[in-house]
């Protein structure tokens, strides 16, 4: 009798990102994340035939992970809420909470600047942070917003300084300006 396991690709999926997330890109092949994913090694070429099939299944499932997190912030805002605050939010809890997303999401960048593949898989995600962000600022700000999002969470993972939620607070409102209903 044939055995199944239907979780199977969303366990490898799971395994290279932990794979990748301790030992970078360059550690993630398939005899480590078969090992990892406690599968048979023929798994990984049945369910991704390359290793580039497998690192970029897994970046989409990191991509859409974070996305979700960043949506969820900005839209459960309550009501009245300056949404300035949501973004400043978002870069708390990412540049406090989310180690290992950030160590994901700079070997993703990486593989971005080489890769067209991976570089439009982040200007998808990067449109749907936009589009989430619109539910709040008008839409020519928000690629700003965004690059400011993403460059202040690298710096709070790099920085020696302390990291300080004030100093995201004001460079959050001097790049947005006074918004209508909110000081």
């Amino acid at each position: 009798m044939r055995r199944t396991d239907p979780e199977r690709r969303d366990r490898i999926v799971d395994s290279v990102l932990d794979v990748i997330a301790e030992h970078g890109t360059a550690g993630a092949t398939y005899r480590t994340v078969a090992e990892a994913a406690d599968v048979p090694l023929g798994s990984m070429t049945y369910h991704f035939p390359t290793r580039d099939d497998m690192l970029l299944a897994a970046f989409t499932r990191l991509a859409d992970t974070m996305h979700a997190r960043f949506d969820r912030v900005l839209a459960e805002l309550p009501e009245g809420t300056d949404p300035r605050e949501g973004v400043v939010q978002i870069v708390v809890a990412e540049g406090v909470e989310h180690r290992r997303d950030m160590v994901l999401n700079t070997e993703l960048w990486a593989l971005a600047v080489r890769d067209e593949r991976y570089r439009e898989l982040v200007q998808h995600w990067m449109h749907r942070s936009r589009t989430s962000l619109e539910r709040w600022f008008p839409a020519e700000l928000t690629p700003m917003i965004d690059a400011l999002l993403e460059g202040l969470v690298l710096h709070s993972w790099i920085s020696v300084e302390p990291f300080d939620p004030d100093r995201v607070r004001a460079a959050v409102r001097r790049l947005t300006g006074p918004l209508e209903g909110f000081s």
